[in-house]
């Protein structure tokens, strides 16, 4: 299946009339305490075709949260979700409408005993982050709190059916939450660019998500009224989606997955963290794609242009400032073993991720 995108500012008007028609609908958003007037807008023109919200607290989705939005959205008798919120808001939204039409525990595919069964509920993703990439992928990461276990739930056909690029809905992030979720981008771009599985379409696509987060996220974090910079960075967000929906990404976000779960640490910081670490180790094997990515930002060197982006956005080079501890290097060693850990471009032993967790304690 494809996605129908709207994008630019004041796209979000254009949503109400592209859902199915005669559609119950569950609306769920998270923190938009800036976008409140645009959301309640939005839902007064919804009518008696809104059935149910559900608002999701702040931090990383769960396996708890996203049962309960299962659980409420059966009782509303739905067939229709949008989501309107940053990558945790979309996320728990787009698990939901794969997993209400399902029978089995979303334990049991969350941990791969089953299958999900195919194609879920209508689902539209409404961003107002500019980093993850939601609004276009078919996967939505969520972390069981009873293991501290962060990975994805999966199939080809949970991408979203519509997706909604507003930049006016960016405007007034605050820094901490812009930088974050930018950073992310910035990681899964280059990941998305350096992968084997990278292709001319996708590479393109990548490297032109680098180029204008490198260029906009700063301008973004320093001026959260700066438009211009928010309409690049929604597009970036959107590409970056669709390169590495294809291409999966690599080992910053193989580590970046169970050290958040473990310290609590928001996405976009943790795979910031691991930048420099990793990218060094990937050197031997990236060095001429980091060369054509300095070219196209304008630096000399891709490292550390990309750490020092990090650093001026307040991004310290140390996980012991998150609470990590040298016992929590066998759980992350353990569990970092996922889809983007053996999608690395270079093999990662485990000899290998001891000595990255410990450069950076």
């Amino acid at each position: 299946m494809s996605t129908r995108y709207f994008s630019g500012p004041g796209s979000l008007a254009q949503l109400e009339g592209a859902l199915p028609p005669d559609s119950k609908i569950m609306l769920i958003t998270g923190n938009t305490s800036g976008k409140l007037a645009s959301v309640k807008q939005f839902a007064d023109k919804l009518g008696e075709r809104l059935a149910a919200c559900f608002s999701v607290p702040s931090g990383e989705p769960t396996t708890d949260l996203a049962a309960s939005i299962v659980e409420k959205g059966r009782e509303s008798g739905i067939d229709c979700i949008i989501a309107i919120g940053g990558g945790s808001v979309m996320d728990a939204g787009k698990a939901a409408a794969a997993l209400i039409p399902a029978e089995k525990d979303i334990l049991d595919y969350f941990y791969g005993k089953d299958t999900l069964p195919g194609k879920g509920l209508f689902f539209a993703a409404v961003p107002t982050t500019a980093g993850t990439g939601a609004e276009s992928t078919n996967n939505a990461v969520l972390i069981d709190p009873a293991t501290c276990i962060k990975q994805s739930l999966r199939h080809p056909e949970m991408i979203p059916d519509l997706a909604v690029s507003d930049p006016e809905l960016l405007l007034d992030s605050p820094f901490s939450v812009t930088a974050s979720s930018g950073l992310d981008a910035f990681v899964q771009s280059f990941e998305g660019f350096t992968s084997p599985k990278a292709t001319a379409e996708t590479r393109k696509d990548a490297a032109e998500a680098v180029r204008l987060i490198y260029e906009n996220l700063e301008k973004a974090c320093r001026n959260p009224q700066d438009l211009e910079s928010r309409i690049h960075l929604a597009h970036a967000s959107l590409i970056s989606g669709k390169a590495f929906a294809k291409t999966g990404l690599g080992a910053i976000h193989g580590f970046a997955h169970p050290t958040g779960a473990l310290l609590h640490l928001p996405h976009g910081k943790a795979c910031a963290t691991f930048m420099g670490p990793v990218m060094r180790f990937n050197l031997p094997v990236c060095s001429k794609d980091y060369e054509l990515l300095a070219s196209l930002i304008g630096e000399k060197d891709f490292i550390a242009a990309a750490v020092g982006l990090a650093s001026r956005l307040g991004i310290e080079p140390s996980l012991r400032q998150y609470g990590m501890k040298e016992t929590d290097i066998p759980f992350i060693l353990k569990n970092c073993r996922s889809g983007s850990m053996k999608n690395n471009p270079r093999p990662v032993t485990d000899h290998d991720g001891e000595t990255i967790l410990r450069e950076l304690l």
